[in-house]
């Protein structure tokens, strides 16, 4: 009987490794990457090394973009694996695999087994999850208290009257908030709930569901305190009007005004059809046949079709009323529109010409790789331009192009083995090979100088034991830093970074160096004395010496401030 058990799900357990190994592939091997992973890890590495946990920190200033959470849970992991380059990668992967059980689980309550795994694998199969789960940004960790919260409420709504899983779902929207903002958008899918309950008789509706729907708010508040509660008490308790305006900034500036009046990352309405059109392939080449289905089924009052749509809808009007619109924003819906699509998927994928057109999806993938693998092998004038953009030395050329012409390959003949007769399992395949490449190859490869670690590794060698402070610099510059590095101020602009990094220089000039970025030079350096020591993510540095800086200078600055917070 063991053994007949064993035959019966080693299939279904490969499966489950194969993900896991395709979501954790190249952990370890790589630094932390622009726009958004310097910033987190910098104060996370600030929080184990003060003790203070409480209020995150970038450089000397406060970091008020975002909640600590994300932060305090690289720097929980820092304290159980040791390494960041482990620990910074651990709670987005962590998050990945959740979301994975928990739409599983879902599709098995709400219909069965084989649903379940047909909403995983389509979850898994669509780009942008996959980009997130490999990413230390704090979408993914989001997406998994997202999707949690809206498990523990379909469960009470559906399945029938259950109060702990009501109470898990307020908690994990209550935690999301504190840790993104939006954490509270699962709790609007009681506006589709009571649609639907208003449309549907009496006898097709789950027994003492409603009433116990108040529950929500003391676990909703308790969640927001594991973090609220103790930045009251340290409101109370102080004066320092660092602090308030610390708060002031995150609990107004970055929700409210951030949503209602944006000032960056301002996009036109129709923004999320293109995210939806790109970041969810090959899962929105099927969009097209299932709209018309689920609005059959939209009709027929099916409860978990209404909920799982009703919500994706509402959270996509939501951001969409918004100006500032980024990829990201609707990610949390990806796993609900997996789960309303896995019934489905068999019928749809019966019909031929959508199983061709996921097979043409993986075989212009593979062409693609192709075409460019052989662009870099070959080192034709496009890869040395791309490359010289980058800053990236030539010598990556061939084993870029090698690797990308080795996926293609497989891809391509995996695409004519299979043709489209197990298009499903293409897809499935293609992504896993996708996310292997990427965490073993591709971001390896090119972490020295998407992490500006080569750059940093440079001023090291040349300042020798010197110390070192930065203007108009970068959260990639202090992470990646061989010594404790002297900041005067992110947000601050250039000028006032100036008047106190002027006397700073002039108080030890034979030993200290400053680095700047090209567009913020002063005027009152020496121009003969500087050094042009490379360039990362497309910003030039410069560095000089104490000795280079005219102390009886007071020129000003004439380049336009661009230190802008690429915030998610």
């Amino acid at each position: 009987m063991t053994e007949s058990f064993f035959l019966r799900r080693w299939p279904r357990v490969l499966v489950c490794l194969a993900l896991l190994l395709a979501l954790a592939a190249g952990i370890g091997l790589r630094q932390p990457s622009p726009p958004d992973e310097p910033r987190f890890v910098l104060a996370a590495r600030a929080m184990v090394a003060s003790g203070q946990w409480l209020l995150p920190h970038r450089g000397s200033e406060l970091y008020a973009e975002k909640p600590p959470v994300f932060m305090w849970l690289q720097a929980a992991s820092h304290q159980l694996f040791g390494g960041w380059t482990i620990a910074f990668l651990v709670p987005s992967l962590l998050a990945a695999l959740l979301t994975l059980w928990l739409t599983w689980d879902l599709g098995r309550r709400l219909w069965n087994r084989r649903v379940g795994w047909w909403a995983m694998l389509a979850l898994f199969s669509c780009l942008q999850f996959g980009l997130m789960a490999k990413r230390a940004q704090i979408d993914m960790v989001l997406v998994a208290m997202t999707t949690l919260s809206l498990w523990g409420l379909l469960r009470h709504l559906l399945e029938g009257r259950n109060r702990p899983a009501l109470w898990l779902a307020g908690f994990a929207a209550g935690l999301g908030t504190v840790t993104k903002g939006v954490g509270f958008l699962p709790l609007l899918v009681l506006l589709p709930f009571a649609a639907w309950r208003w449309r549907v008789r009496g006898a097709r509706r789950p027994a003492g569901t409603a009433r116990d729907l108040w529950w929500l708010l003391p676990a909703f508040l308790l969640g927001t305190a594991v973090w609220l509660a103790p930045l009251g008490v340290a409101l109370l308790h102080s004066a320092d009007p660092a602090l308030h305006a610390y708060a002031r900034e995150l609990l107004f500036k970055q929700t409210a005004t951030r949503y209602a009046n944006a000032w960056h990352h301002v996009k036109p309405a129709w923004y999320y059809l293109q995210v939806m059109a790109t970041l969810w392939l090959p899962g929105s080449l099927l969009l097209p046949a299932l709209v018309p289905a689920w609005w059959r089924r939209l009709k027929r009052l099916d409860g978990r079709w209404w909920l799982l749509l009703g919500w994706a809808l509402l959270v996509l009007v939501f951001f969409s009323a918004s100006p500032g619109k980024r990829e990201v924003y609707i990610f949390p819906i990806l796993p609900a529109l997996c789960l309303a699509a896995a019934p489905l998927l068999p019928g749809l994928l019966r019909r031929a010409g959508l199983r061709w057109l996921l097979w043409a999806y993986v075989a212009v993938l593979g062409v693609a790789a192709l075409y460019v693998g052989t662009q870099l092998w070959s080192a034709s004038e496009w890869a040395h331009v791309q490359l010289a953009r980058r800053a990236m030395p030539d010598t990556l050329l061939p084993v870029l192009g090698g690797w990308l012409i080795a996926f293609g390959v497989v891809l391509l003949a995996l695409a004519l083995w299979w043709r489209q007769r197990r298009a499903g399992a293409l897809v499935v395949a293609a992504a896993f090979l996708l996310w292997n490449l990427y965490g073993w190859v591709l971001m390896p490869t090119l972490d020295p100088y998407s992490s500006a670690s080569a750059v940093m590794q440079r001023v090291g060698l040349r300042i020798g034991e010197a110390e070192l402070g930065v203007v108009a610099w970068r959260e990639q510059n202090l992470l990646q830093a061989d010594r404790p590095v002297t900041d005067f101020g992110f947000k601050t602009p250039w000028d006032q970074q100036w008047q106190a990094a002027g006397p700073w220089l002039s108080q030890a000039p034979r030993q200290r160096w400053l680095l700047v970025l090209d567009e913020a030079i002063s005027p009152c350096v020496d121009p003969a004395a500087v050094i042009e020591i490379g360039s990362a993510n497309r910003n030039r540095w410069l560095l000089f010496p104490g000795t280079a800086w005219q102390a009886d200078c007071h020129a000003a600055v004439t380049a336009t401030d661009t230190a802008q917070d690429e915030e998610d």
